[in-house]
């Protein structure tokens, strides 16, 4: 970008039900915080069924952020629903998983992180487990909420050595938040595992051949404020956005 203004970085919502009021759309404040400090200008992007309305607003963007959040409909991975499966919002998936692809094909920067991992991963065509503790035998607890603190360091991510994400971490061991409960399966086309938790779950994933494309499964932004190493990740993608 040859100017100095903001890089305008979309955030998807997720749909929040309170009582006695309408449903709502928004998104952790953490997310927000750590794209401010970054130097981005954040702008919440809330579900929309019309791809032409969604398209001109994503021409307008600079970078994506897919942020955490429930389950994806399995039916986007060609698998029927596991009963440990959250319920789906159909209205998200098509909104986030659009927007991934788009951003894939366009060179787009993307951060992606718990729930955006596994969109990014299934927007290219890969799959999830979906319940670690059901699928995958001799998995460790990896759902360490809701009554944990959301910046307990609950494991160690193991990380490629030569690998962006390597490089902008400053480390290739990694302690980290867990808030989650599905993870990748089939790493899918393009896209490259490059961190592990010590049950060999996948962590980390990225796109070499793409200008930036990182997904994280924990929660980089429930720590940033207090964590050079987490807000780096966040500074690392808005200046790509100024490339």
């Amino acid at each position: 970008m040859a100017d100095k203004r903001s890089p305008l970085i979309g955030v998807t919502c997720m749909t929040i039900q309170a009582e006695n009021y309408s449903p709502r759309l928004g998104m952790s404040r953490s997310y927000v915080n750590a794209l401010l400090k970054a130097g981005a200008a954040p702008l919440l992007i809330p579900h929309i069924a019309d791809k032409a309305v969604l398209r001109a607003l994503y021409e307008r963007l600079d970078g994506l952020l897919l942020p955490g959040g429930g389950d994806i409909d399995p039916v986007h991975y060609g698998e029927s629903r596991h009963k440990n499966c959250g319920e789906p919002s159909a209205e998200r998936d098509d909104t986030e998983l659009a927007l991934a692809r788009w951003a894939m094909e366009g060179g787009m920067p993307v951060l992606a992180i718990c729930r955006g991992i596994q969109v990014l991963n299934v927007a290219l065509g890969g799959s999830l487990f979906q319940d670690i503790q059901a699928q995958i035998p001799g998995a460790e607890r990896h759902d360490w909420y809701p009554n944990h603190p959301r910046d307990r360091r609950s494991h160690t991510v193991a990380i490629s050595p030569d690998t962006r994400l390597a490089q902008i971490a400053g480390t290739t061991v990694l302690p980290v938040n867990s808030l989650h409960h599905q993870s990748v399966k089939d790493v899918a086309p393009g896209l490259v595992a490059t961190g592990f938790s010590p049950d060999e779950i996948v962590e980390a994933v990225e796109a070499p051949d793409h200008p930036f494309a990182i997904g994280v499964q924990w929660h980089p932004e429930e720590l940033a404020s207090g964590d050079a190493r987490a807000q780096r990740l966040f500074d690392a993608f808005v200046e790509a956005n100024k490339q």
